[in-house]
């Protein structure tokens, strides 16, 4: 029976041998399980991430359903680490951009100081070349006069002449560019320049640079491109204007940045201001609206006539000059004004571009500038309703005596002369700025 039940499921062979022949022979067997029955019920499935959360957010409770705010208010598209990542690659290419306009900035640098070298250099030699030719011409002119007649007359008188006319053209040229006017511009240049170049430097090493300061840098080295223009054909700034403009080497902006000011003062804090500080800044300006600012623009219209004299002088009398010298021979008169009018031409030459006129002109309309970006700078701080937004007032105090070569005790003392001045009408005797 056992030998039947076990060939009935199929583990051992059919046949029926002898135990010493099974002992040598392979056993192939193999097992059949049985296919299960389908079974009636499915396996649910597992629900997504957000209709989980959904499900969770609404929680039956003797049919009332209540809420969790914590599940509700779960943000899946961004989160604070991918904020942070965005924030720093901003700050990164804010950096990488002010590292280019640090470059720029150092090239125009060297620019400005290298032109501003070769046009001094031209003040002096075209001063020193047309006073030669000058000179020279009025030696002929006398000589011609003394001297016989015939051939070498006529070589003196056309060599006088000649020359007198090349010195009209070459002043009135000169006095068109105004070399030494050329020459303190790129000075002045040079100057702003390094000064944006280390603003740059300091914003760069204390990091967290933002998109505003790169436009507000780019926009302060366009606006001294303006000011201060390297080429001479198309862009050279007029040296003989109607009337005396201080320079203006600024955005327009930049000193109102905000278009719309709230005058609104929000208690967070006085940021180190107080109302008698505020009192002394407007002081301030008053003072230098009324003396530093008028004295300059009076200085400057008086500079500006004397230089347009001496322009129109210069070659005007070493025409008058030819003019003499070609009528040598025809009287005394022609070589009295060949001589003394070319004398004078030299005398005129020599104080307009070797006392360096324009170059005292445009110094001035720097001054002028400067006291005029003082000015805007501090009403636009006065004018900033909420003090956090302001620059702290003890530092903007500090910055605002060391412009104008004062220390803070001197500084205060003028805003109380000024305040005198406005109340009793007593008169101030001193200039706001002592460097310029």
């Amino acid at each position: 029976m056992a030998s039947l039940q076990a060939s009935a499921l199929g583990l051992l062979p059919t046949s029926t041998s002898s135990s010493s022949c099974c002992s040598s022979r392979k056993i192939n067997a193999a097992i059949h399980v049985p296919k299960l029955p389908k079974a009636p019920f499915s396996v649910p499935k597992i629900p997504t991430t957000r209709k989980l959360i959904d499900e969770l957010n609404n929680i039956r409770v003797d049919g009332l359903t209540s809420t969790i705010p914590v599940l509700q208010n779960i943000n899946f598209t961004t989160t604070p680490f991918v904020d942070d990542i965005k924030a720093q690659n901003s700050i990164a290419f804010a950096t990488t951009q002010l590292y280019s306009l640090l470059e720029a900035v150092a090239d125009r640098v060297e620019m400005h100081a290298n032109i501003g070298k070769q046009r001094d250099n031209w003040n002096t030699l075209f001063l020193n070349s047309i006073n030669m030719i000058t000179l020279t011409a009025a030696t002929m002119a006398g000589v011609a006069a003394i001297g016989g007649a015939g051939m070498p007359l006529l070589a003196l008188k056309l060599s006088s002449t000649l020359l007198y006319s090349a010195a009209t053209g070459m002043l009135l040229g000169m006095n068109k560019i105004q070399p030494s006017q050329l020459a303190e511009e790129q000075r002045n240049a040079t100057r702003l320049f390094k000064q944006l170049q280390s603003q740059i430097k300091t914003m760069l090493a204390l990091g967290a640079t933002t998109e505003e300061d790169v436009k507000d840098v780019m926009e302060r080295v366009l606006a001294l491109d303006r000011a201060y223009p390297l080429p001479l054909l198309g862009a050279m700034l007029d040296k003989l204007p109607a009337k005396f403009e201080p320079a203006t080497w600024w955005p327009s902006h930049q000193v109102l940045q905000k278009k719309t000011k709230s005058h609104e003062r929000k208690q967070r804090g006085n940021n180190g201001w107080s109302e008698e500080l505020e009192v002394e800044m407007r002081d301030i300006v008053e003072v230098v609206k009324r003396n530093d600012s008028k004295d300059y623009e009076r200085l400057g219209n008086l500079v500006l006539k004397i230089n347009k004299i001496l322009s129109i002088s210069g070659p005007l009398l070493t025409g008058i000059a030819a003019v003499g010298s070609a009528c040598v021979g025809n009287g005394s008169w022609a070589a009295i004004v060949a001589v003394a009018a070319g004398a004078l031409a030299t005398t005129a030459n020599a104080f307009q571009h070797g006392g360096q006129v324009g170059m005292v002109f445009e110094m001035y309309r720097n001054n002028g500038g400067f006291f005029q970006l003082l000015q805007e700078t501090i009403e636009a701080t006065l004018d900033e309703g909420d003090l956090e937004k302001r620059e702290n007032g003890e530092l903007f105090e500090m910055k605002v005596a060391l412009q104008m070569g004062r220390s803070l005790s001197q500084l205060r003392e003028l805003a109380r002369k000024s305040a005198s001045y406005r109340l009793d009408g007593t008169t101030i005797d001193e200039f706001a700025s002592k460097l310029f």
